[in-house]
C-alpha cells in the first residue's frame, strides 16, 4: 500500500483500511462470536474446576496433613508415612490421593525425610526429587537431603553438588552453613582439602553469626594441614 512522503498512510488510506476491518467483521461476525464463547467456555471451565474441585481438594489435603505432622514431629516416621489405620491416612496415601495440590507437594518432602530416618534411601530419593517447592527454608533442606542420601549411597562427588546447591539456595544463617559445613567434611573424605577450606572459609566470612561458625577455625586448621 502507498504512503506519503514520511512513511505514514494517508487519510484515504487508512479509511479503506477501516472499511475493509468493518467488512471483514460483517462477513464473519459469527465466526468471531462463536470465538469469543469459545474462550469464555475454556476460561469458565478452568475457573469453575477450580473452585469446585480444587479449592476442596486443597482443604482436604490440608486437613489430612495435620495429624501426620503431629507424628513426624514427634519422629513417629513409620505412623506419619504409612497411616495409623484409623483417622489419618498417611504421607504416602495424600500424596496419591491429593496429588495436585500443594498438600501433596509438601508430603513428597515429609514422605522423603520419613523413608530416609527409616534407611530407605531410594525411595527417599525419589520423593524428595519429584517434590517441587521454592520455599526458603523447605526447598533448601530437601536438596541437602539429597545430598545426604547420594553421600549414604557412596556418590559423594554428587552429594556434594546438593550440599552446594541447599547453601546458595538457603543463603541464610541457619542452612547455609549446615550444608557448606556438611560439604566441607565430604570434601575432605576425597583428600580435596583445598575446596574444604573454602567450604569452611565461606561460614567463617559469610555466615560468622552462626552456630557452625564457632569452632569453624579447627576444621580450617585441619583441612589446611593436610
Amino acid at each position: 500500500m502507498a504512503t506519503n512522503g514520511n512513511g505514514t498512510h494517508t487519510e484515504a488510506e487508512i479509511g479503506v483500511i477501516v472499511s475493509r476491518t468493518e467488512e471483514f467483521i460483517e462477513k464473519n461476525t459469527k465466526k468471531i462470536i462463536y470465538g469469543v464463547v469459545a474462550i469464555a467456555v475454556v476460561v469458565g471451565a478452568f475457573v469453575g474446576f477450580n473452585y469446585a474441585y480444587l479449592v476442596p481438594q486443597e482443604k482436604k489435603a490440608n486437613a489430612a496433613m495435620f495429624k501426620g505432622e503431629q507424628y513426624f514431629a514427634q519422629d513417629s516416621f513409620a505412623l506419619a508415612l504409612n497411616g495409623n489405620g484409623a483417622d489419618y491416612l498417611g504421607f504416602e496415601a495424600i500424596i496419591d490421593d491429593y496429588g495436585t495440590t500443594d498438600a501433596a507437594n509438601l508430603a513428597k518432602a515429609y514422605a522423603g525425610i520419613c523413608y530416609f530416618k527409616l534407611g530407605d534411601t531410594k525411595k527417599a530419593l525419589d520423593l524428595l526429587k519429584s517434590y517441587d517447592g521454592s520455599d526458603k527454608m523447605i526447598a533448601p533442606s530437601v536438596t541437602g537431603l539429597i545430598g545426604d542420601c547420594l553421600v549414604n549411597e557412596g556418590k559423594v562427588k554428587d552429594g556434594i553438588g546438593y550440599f552446594e546447591k541447599a547453601a546458595s539456595q538457603a543463603d541464610n544463617e541457619v542452612i547455609s552453613p549446615v550444608y557448606l559445613k556438611k560439604a566441607g567434611l565430604a570434601y575432605e573424605s576425597l583428600n580435596q582439602p583445598k575446596d574444604a577450606v573454602k567450604a569452611y572459609t565461606t561460614i567463617k566470612e559469610k555466615y560468622f553469626n552462626s552456630l557452625e561458625a564457632a569452632d569453624i577455625d579447627k576444621y580450617i586448621a585441619r583441612a589446611s594441614a593436610k
